[in-house]
């Protein structure tokens, strides 16, 4: 295939709906060759098919995040199947419960923090090497403005994004010498299953469509992309502005 990204391998993470899916699309309509992760294999199916019919390429990977001895795994399945990995866009994310902290269960506190913040550095352990190795490894994590402006009873989820900033941008700092690049994008609002579950009466049709942020993503990892260790808004000028966006 031609395109901006032909030849590219690309792991989405949260493929099976929303952002994950919107830009798994977009980047195999600029010919990557997709895998999709998510729990759900019959979502993954329909996502899969949609590439497929628009004669993009696209594997599924059905595969729970929290289980880590799985990620763990995933490097080295990437390398042995595809022989490397280009791009990583981590779009998985759960909310978990909005409650008083005091409130907060053991287990509901411990679950929110694996799956958004041990889970990115599970799979930054396992594909770090396969990103540097490639010849333009890119890598983008969803963050939230919520890191920076924690609000009541949003502290376990505001707690697991602002580590996962910091964490990503270590990485990033790790790798600074090298070509691989790494950034964060704050999507905004959009029109997704977590946005429901945290403003159950919203009306979703007010919000962006995942799609609208989907060309910021690809900006992001396209070859020409130097920047690295930033946290974009989805609409930031050196993106929106971007001809890719």
């Amino acid at each position: 295939m031609s395109g901006l990204l032909a030849g590219k391998v690309a792991l989405v993470t949260g493929a099976s709906r929303g952002i994950g899916a919107a830009v798994a699309r977009r980047f195999a309509a600029e010919g990557a060759r997709l895998v999709l992760l998510a729990r759900s294999e019959g979502a993954l199916a329909e996502q899969q098919d949609a590439i497929k019919a628009a004669s993009g390429l696209a594997a599924i990977c059905p595969l729970d995040l929290l289980d880590f001895d799985q990620v763990d795994a995933l490097g080295p399945s990437l390398a042995a199947r595809y022989g490397g990995l280009d791009i990583l866009v981590a779009a998985a994310g759960s909310l978990g419960t909005l409650t008083p902290l005091g409130h907060l269960s053991v287990a509901e506190w411990e679950r929110c923090l694996a799956l958004n913040l041990s889970a990115p550095w599970r799979l930054i352990r396992t594909l770090d090497p396969l990103l540097r190795g490639a010849a333009a490894g890119r890598a983008v994590f969803v963050a939230d403005a919520i890191s920076e402006t924690p609000r009541a009873y949003w502290g376990a989820y505001a707690a697991a994004k602002a580590g996962q900033t910091a964490l990503v941008r270590a990485w990033a700092e790790e790798t600074r010498k090298t070509p691989l690049k790494i950034n964060l994008i704050d999507p905004g609002p959009v029109a997704t299953r977590l946005r429901a579950e945290a403003y159950p009466g919203e009306d979703p049709s007010t919000l962006k469509r995942p799609e609208a942020v989907a060309g910021a993503f690809l900006s992001l990892v396209a070859p020409a992309c130097q920047a690295s260790g930033k946290l974009f808004r989805w609409d930031d000028p050196t993106l929106a502005q971007s001809p890719l966006a």
